[in-house]
């Protein structure tokens, strides 16, 4: 869960406001720069608290809640097939 207000701004404009940008990570927003609509970078203040171990304790605990969980013999491309009809 993603607490930091953000904003997106498209590259052309980015590079015009970029005072204003800075203005923004300053006051704790994180920024998204878009090219053609497609994120390429994010701005964040280097204060930002950043949890390191975050992500493995993530993957670790949905890895630990899925334990157990089998295909019943079916392989992966039978599932694929099955979701498409």
């Amino acid at each position: 869960m993603n607490l930091i207000p953000s904003r997106e701004i498209g590259a052309f404009e980015a590079k015009n406001k970029l005072g204003t940008l800075l203005d923004w990570v300053e006051s704790g927003e994180e920024v998204t720069i878009t090219r053609r609509g497609k994120a390429v970078a994010r701005l964040v203040s280097v204060n930002v608290a950043t949890d390191a171990g975050a992500g493995q304790r993530a993957a670790d605990a949905l890895r630990a809640s899925t334990a157990g969980w089998r295909l019943a013999g079916l392989s992966v491309n039978q599932l694929k097939a099955e979701g498409r009809r």
